[in-house]
């Protein structure tokens, strides 16, 4: 089999597709976990759907022996699974926050520790870790969202300097806005107030997250670990 075994959570749609399409392309086996819908029509495009909620440790689990039986053991992962639950804190409920953190902080932690099994017996892997520019400014009405980003960058850090010395590396991508679905759903009044914090003007396309995930898990980013790589058009500067 030729390539590297790269598992993208989350990539079924948006970004984590873009994702795992820029791995494909460049000849490695991707797989993609999805949590709902039938994604079969993507293994036409070279990718491995294995369906996974990763708030699940049983699904994980069996999520990743699928992924080993098809293309050996995930040498890179994109932790990019993610979701949101919108809502000003005084009206956020517990169960608004917990639910977020367990997906996207939690669920992180799920799938890194699982794929580091592996690794180590390499003694090689890469961990890229899909955050958010949130995670780093703040927003009001995001919360929970802002926590389970921001705890993403600690959480790589810390496996950073954990890990290092088993030529492991974790790193940290933090997107912008990107023009997705769910920024395609809002109101043009809601885009342009958006576009007026973008230095650049514009959003970001899925596919320049995926050239960042991509550079993270090269050969040439071999000596880049516990690093943050913001794609925001400049939104995040100084943060």
């Amino acid at each position: 089999m030729g390539g590297r075994s790269i598992l993208v959570t989350g990539g079924n749609r948006g970004i984590g597709l873009a994702v795992a399409r820029a791995f494909a392309a460049a000849g490695d086996r991707t797989a993609i976990t999805y949590r709902t819908g039938d994604p079969a029509d993507l293994r036409a495009e070279g990718l491995l759907p294995v369906q996974c909620d990763i708030t699940d440790p049983e699904q994980v689990e069996r999520a990743y022996k699928e992924v080993e039986e098809n293309h050996g053991p995930v040498e890179v992962l994109i932790a990019n699974a993610g979701v949101t639950r919108d809502q000003l804190m005084l009206r956020m409920s517990e169960e608004d926050f917990t639910s977020v953190i367990d997906t996207n902080l939690t669920g992180a932690f799920r799938v890194v520790k699982r794929a580091t099994f592996g690794m180590l017996r390499a003694k090689k892997g890469r961990v890229v870790l899909i955050s958010s520019v949130v995670g780093l400014l703040g927003s009001a009405g995001q919360a929970n969202y802002a926590a389970s980003k921001a705890g993403l960058v600690g959480f790589a850090r810390s496996l950073a300097r954990e890990l290092g010395s088993r030529n492991l590396t974790f790193n940290v991508v933090a997107p912008g806005y990107v023009d997705t679905d769910m920024t395609r759903a809002l109101n043009e009044e809601q885009r342009s107030r958006i576009l007026e914090q973008v230095p650049l003007g514009r959003y970001a396309h899925p596919e320049e997250i995926a050239a960042a995930a991509v550079f993270l898990a090269s050969e040439e980013a071999s000596y880049i670990t516990g690093a943050v790589i913001p794609v925001d058009g400049g939104i995040g500067m100084g943060h």
